[in-house]
């Protein structure tokens, strides 16, 4: 990897640098997007002490459900528990702290952060336990919280193409928390289906512009299906 081509060739390089007690934000919504291959690295490393921030943990056995399985995690910020019994055990037995946290405001939270924006206010989670030791203000007569933007020592992302300088396409539904998550990384890696030439992505259909990427590897995908529901015959 030199100048603006940001291409790594091996989980190795992708993850130079990545620590024990690191804060990570992963992309994906259930198995939908997430970037498998890096995901399986972070197992392989055993890395541990990890703060994550995701919508979810992926399921037993599979996605984040592998960094749980070896307790990797020490903090989950996310937004449900999921397809996962063993999130559940370990959110229910103290074993991991779980920071849940509005869809949306999780996600504002992510795009904040890539933005430069500290804190913003919502007025989502007013009244509730949500808000419990946040400061508040009243604006127009309605109440709000406020809520501290997320960055990350390290994104971790999922996209559909990427050229060799780092410009990202997602694809349909794929797309979900990975563009706003790849902006609030310090260090942010892309696993990709496929990685082209400069100038064969239409600038017009850029997601994410390669100023916040910093590599990309090319990396094959099972796409599991985290629930499948058919007509009976």
């Amino acid at each position: 990897m030199s100048g603006f081509n940001k291409v790594v060739h091996s989980y190795e390089e992708a993850l130079a640098g990545f620590k024990d007690g690191m804060t990570v934000m992963a992309g994906g919504f259930g198995l939908c997007g997430i970037p498998e291959g890096l995901i399986q690295k972070v197992y392989e490393m055993g890395s541990s002490g990890l703060t994550v921030i995701s919508n979810n943990a992926g399921v037993d056995g599979f996605g984040l459900g592998k960094w749980l399985e070896k307790r990797q995690i020490k903090t989950m910020i996310a937004s449900y528990v999921g397809e996962n019994a063993l999130f559940e055990k370990l959110l229910l037995s103290g074993e991991m702290e779980v920071i849940l946290t509005p869809q949306g405001t999780l996600a504002e939270k992510i795009r904040a952060g890539g933005a430069g924006i500290p804190a913003f206010y919502t007025a989502t989670g007013y009244g509730t336990k949500v808000a419990e030791g946040k400061p508040s203000a009243e604006f127009d007569g309605r109440m709000y919280v406020l809520e501290r933007s997320l960055t990350a020592d390290f994104s971790l992302i999922k996209a559909w193409k990427a050229d060799t300088m780092g410009n990202l396409v997602f694809k349909n539904t794929a797309m979900n928390f990975n563009p706003m998550m790849a902006t609030a990384g310090k260090v942010t890696v892309v696993e990709v289906e496929e990685i082209v030439a400069p100038g064969e992505l239409d600038p017009n259909y850029i997601h994410v512009p390669g100023i916040y990427v910093h590599r990309v590897i090319k990396g094959s995908f099972e796409k599991r299906i985290e629930q499948r529901t058919v007509r009976k015959a």
